[in-house]
């Protein structure tokens, strides 16, 4: 059964830094395409960065655009989202999603198409 997991949250200072990792379990390699959302307490899930299927196409909304940088380990199955210069405002549950792609494709799927989720992993940003 293919699901996916996240790991690598937790409490970091602001300006800090965390890399999440998002497994792709029981997916097939380059098959889809990976976006990372989050959800803070009282506010609604913000999207915030995509990857293609091939790992060679990439987009980063407004929030994070310089801050966070993705990346794509198609072996281990695993996409990493790259956290750099943290502030109070990023903490939240961090969540990542698939959508099916064709092979190796490089187009990114819009929001709608993220169909498979993973549980949720705690980003804590404080002094």
């Amino acid at each position: 059964q293919s699901h996916l997991v996240e790991s690598g949250g937790g409490l970091v200072q602001p300006g800090g830094s965390l890399r999440l990792s998002c497994l792709a379990s029981g997916f097939t390699p380059e098959t889809y395409a990976i976006a990372w959302f989050r959800q803070a307490p009282g506010k609604e899930r913000e999207e915030l960065s995509r990857i293609s299927a091939d790992g060679t196409n990439t987009y980063y909304f407004d929030a994070v655009k310089g801050r966070f940088i993705l990346s794509r380990d198609i072996a281990g199955n695993t996409v990493y989202l790259i956290m750099t210069r943290l502030k109070p405002e990023d903490t939240a549950v961090y969540y990542c999603a698939a959508a099916p792609s064709h092979f190796r494709s490089s187009y990114l799927p819009s929001t709608e198409e993220y169909a498979y989720w993973g549980r949720g992993t705690q980003v804590t940003v404080s002094a």
